[in-house]
């Protein structure tokens, strides 16, 4: 069975970390010219993994999408390997030709599958039957290379939450955020908005990481997490660390960051009028994170696509917002994953690993008579070195 990965729920804490160093390694040798130590010296570029090489990852998009479709593709590429789009025009899970059917037909001609979908169903089975690993772009319930591109780029400016990390050196400030990544101080994230699969693998993932979560959204059923996640956010012990009101002035109190999302998902454009109605007051402004007690040097980050009534120009394009920075990460962090998933397969350390993450790939046969005669430990998966 090869690995598959639908939420950062199915990862530990430990893999979770693994990841955004392995994101952040890629990154620096993938555009050397960024960071000051190759200032002066572009033909110090060291290509990454070539893991992907001869090798095809399907895309399967059931959903309009700019930032992750062109992460996937150029990471594909710098892994050596061909990224296959297919779109909603090219292939509908389950309409024409049954998922079971197409995962098996997919797997057999790409070494890996990146879906975003529509119901996380679609994903489940098509994980179920697929020959080759399975990683959840989007869907329904889940979206964790989001998630891991906000926490990529929070270590990247991890100076602005620890002024111990402050840069000191010239070449430091030049770029504070390309010198190694620190580790995070505990944080105040607040998330003000809808609740859908961006805020979903944030609860089962930022209190694991040490960080509180405050959450306010319209007291309607609509606008509450699902019993899907819940069950997974107690599973894993994070509802200690989670807050949940309907008042976003309260949600911002104390917080680091703060965070929003769409408040129309697409296929909602009918519920258009009735949601903009339910979200009066969510706009997240100075004003509002003002009296609400935010830190004064509170952060903002959005996914995107962005409209003016979820956060105003003030803050989006403002000196808090590390939006773009967060997009561009998108890139460097599904790139991690396809070299990790879909090019080594099983590199990752099980301790506290998920039902997903753990391929059957290496058992526990013992391998052959060492030279001094002893037979050798059972065979046991090693993390290779990121960096």
């Amino acid at each position: 069975m090869p690995p598959h990965l639908m939420t950062l729920a199915d990862l530990s804490a430990n893999q979770i970390n693994r990841v955004l160093h392995h994101s952040y390694h890629l990154k620096l040798i993938s555009q050397p010219w960024l960071a000051p130590q190759f200032a002066n010296k572009p033909t110090q570029l060291r290509m990454p993994s070539q893991s992907l090489f001869n090798k095809s990852i399907a895309l399967l998009f059931s959903k309009r999408s700019t930032r992750t479709r062109l992460a996937a593709e150029t990471a594909a590429t710098l892994l050596g390997g061909r990224a296959l789009f297919l779109g909603k025009e090219d292939i509908q899970l389950g309409v024409n030709e049954s998922v079971r059917d197409s995962a098996r037909v997919i797997g057999g001609m790409c070494q890996g599958i990146f879906a975003r979908v529509g119901d996380h169903s679609e994903i489940e089975e098509l994980a179920e039957h697929s020959p080759v690993p399975v990683l959840n772009a989007l869907s329904s319930l889940w979206h964790p290379t989001q998630i891991l591109a906000d926490l990529l780029t929070l270590h990247e400016h991890a100076h602005l939450f620890d002024k111990s990390l402050e840069p000191t050196k010239p070449s430091q400030k030049l770029l504070p955020h390309l010198q190694t990544l620190h580790p995070l101080p505990p944080l105040t994230i607040a998330y003000v908005g809808d609740s859908a699969n961006v805020l979903h693998d944030m609860l089962v993932t930022y209190p694991r990481l040490g960080h509180s979560l405050r959450v306010a959204s319209p007291d309607k059923p609509m606008y509450r997490a699902p019993t899907a996640v819940w069950d997974r956010v107690k599973e894993l012990k994070c509802d200690e660390k989670i807050w949940w009101g309907t008042d976003p002035r309260e949600a911002v109190k104390g917080a680091d960051v703060v965070v929003t999302d769409t408040w129309i998902s697409m296929g909602q454009e009918a519920e258009y009028a009735q949601r903009v109605a339910d979200f009066a007051g969510y706009q997240v402004t100075e004003e509002m994170c003002r009296e609400g007690g935010a830190n004064p040097d509170w952060k903002f980050m959005h996914c995107l696509p962005r409209k003016p009534h979820e956060v105003d120009d003030e803050v989006f394009y403002g000196p808090r917002s590390l939006v773009f920075p967060e997009a561009d990460n998108r890139k460097w962090t599904i790139m991690a994953l396809f070299d990790l998933l879909f090019g080594k397969w099983n590199v990752f350390e099980h301790g506290g690993a998920h039902r997903y993450f753990v391929s059957q790939k290496n058992d526990d046969k013992p391998r052959p008579p060492t030279k001094s005669g002893k037979t050798a430990p059972p065979n046991k998966s090693t993390p290779t070195k990121s960096s």
